[in-house]
């Protein structure tokens, strides 16, 4: 059986090789050493491929190895002329910097005291949210959230029968490092949410939080109509990433900040003793 061979010699997993064909349809097979071999003396094979009736097509490198490309008419009729080329790897897909290396969410000091002296903080986030956008993404990241360690207010986890739901927000929001907003459509539209979000941005304006915000259904338009100051902010796209991509961010930044934390304390309590025994 004649065929025409090309050997592509080492190639990468992923990568695309486009096969041309003029003439008749024909039979294209991407195939490894071994198998190769089996093909050119006769014997049984595996391949990748199949009867060309359309040209290019494009065979893209199941694993990393010594590749061929072959061409041939076995139980066709009419001729065929080929070539092939590898096409260009794409540029890798864009991901916004990890939350843990924007300047503005990663502190070199500690929060600072409030006014009343209590520093006491009982969770790592608080989540503020519209109730619409429970099932698709507030309800998966809390528990993701609460899996890998986080302690999370979140309305589920903490609002009881008869609990005050501004004192238990208000609590919550004094309470927390981080303030998540999920914002979109409905969230801009709800009065209790503009209400944590109020207290999340006042208490991220005198450094007290951290205001991670996450878009979710919502258009930048949408977002600097509503607030330009937040259209600025660094945030997270459910478009773009998955609720588990996000909650691995959102504990890789707050474990940074915890370690922060910690180093001022230990030198503080350092400083201290040191003091005391001069």
């Amino acid at each position: 059986m004649k065929y025409t061979v090309y050997d592509l010699h080492q190639c990468n997993r992923g990568e695309q090789i486009q096969v041309t064909l003029q003439g008749s349809a024909a039979n294209v097979r991407l195939m490894d050493s071994s198998n190769y071999s089996n093909y050119k003396n006769g014997r049984r094979h595996n391949y990748y491929g199949g009867l060309a009736k359309r040209s290019p097509i494009v065979l893209t490198i199941p694993r990393s190895g010594h590749w061929y490309v072959t061409i041939d008419l076995a139980g066709l009729r009419g001729s065929v002329r080929s070539s092939i080329r590898k096409l260009p790897s794409p540029l890798p897909e864009y991901r916004e910097p990890a939350l843990s290396s924007v300047p503005s969410l990663v502190r070199t000091e500690p929060l600072p005291i409030g006014d009343s002296g209590d520093t006491q903080l009982e969770y790592d986030v608080f989540i503020s949210h519209a109730s619409e956008d429970k099932n698709e993404v507030v309800r998966p990241l809390a528990n993701a959230l609460l899996e890998k360690g986080l302690k999370v207010w979140y309305d589920e986890f903490e609002l009881k029968i008869g609990d005050s739901l501004r004192r238990k927000i208000d609590r919550g929001l004094a309470k927390s490092k981080f303030g998540i907003v999920v914002l979109s459509k409905d969230f801009i539209k709800k009065g209790w949410t503009n209400y944590e979000l109020d207290g999340i941005i006042t208490k991220a304006n005198t450094g007290e939080q951290i205001l991670l915000p996450i878009w979710h259904g919502i258009t930048k338009k949408e977002v600097l109509d509503f607030s330009p100051s937040l259209a600025d902010k660094v945030a997270r796209n459910t478009a773009t990433y998955t609720v588990e991509e996000i909650a691995d961010e959102i504990v890789e930044l707050i474990i940074d900040f915890t370690n922060v934390a910690e180093y001022f304390c230990s030198n503080i309590f350092w400083a201290i003793n040191s003091k005391n025994h001069k």
